[in-house]
């Protein structure tokens, strides 16, 4: 029996799977992050949610963490950038969630369950371009979102090779 790891190598080339573990680590490091300056228990009510154009995006569930994170958010930045010089760090944004985001934060205890919970129904939107319909079989939305995201910006960042 092949493992899902067997499978994706088959499917992707070993560039777009070097990339895929570099932002899986990186989503994955925020708790060693944080435990590292100081605030171990701010990895509980707060999480990755997205980098974008080097802006990694941090959010949590409640101002008051957004005003304590912000105390260390150049270690955090500097930290970021030595484990991580291949996605070009520049900045950090601390954004605080929506109700949703933040409920499933703090329900679950940490945002690494909250990343792992499904819906029990999943429903894919007859709206969303035929390409993109596979990836609505997922249920974790945002999961979902990122993979789209990472695959669109592979499609892109190889576009730009080709070009060349």
């Amino acid at each position: 029996m092949k493992t899902a790891g067997d499978i994706l190598s088959a499917l992707f080339d070993e560039r777009f799977m070097q990339k895929a573990q570099g932002y899986s680590r990186l989503f994955a490091s925020w708790t060693d992050i944080t435990a590292k300056n100081g605030l171990a228990s701010a990895a509980d009510h707060s999480r990755i949610k997205d980098l974008d154009r080097g802006i990694l995006f941090i959010e949590m569930d409640h101002p008051g963490w957004k005003q304590i994170l912000q105390t260390k958010q150049t270690k955090f930045l500097n930290d970021f950038r030595m484990r991580f010089p291949e996605l070009n760090i520049s900045g950090i944004s601390l954004i605080l969630g929506s109700s949703d985001s933040a409920s499933s934060l703090t329900k679950t205890g940490t945002a690494e369950e909250a990343a792992y919970s499904t819906p029990a129904e999943t429903e894919i939107p007859a709206e969303k371009p035929s390409a993109a319909r596979g990836y609505y079989a997922i249920g974790d939305e945002e999961f979902r979102e990122k993979l789209i995201k990472l695959g669109q910006s592979i499609a892109a960042d190889e576009k730009v090779k080709r070009s060349k």
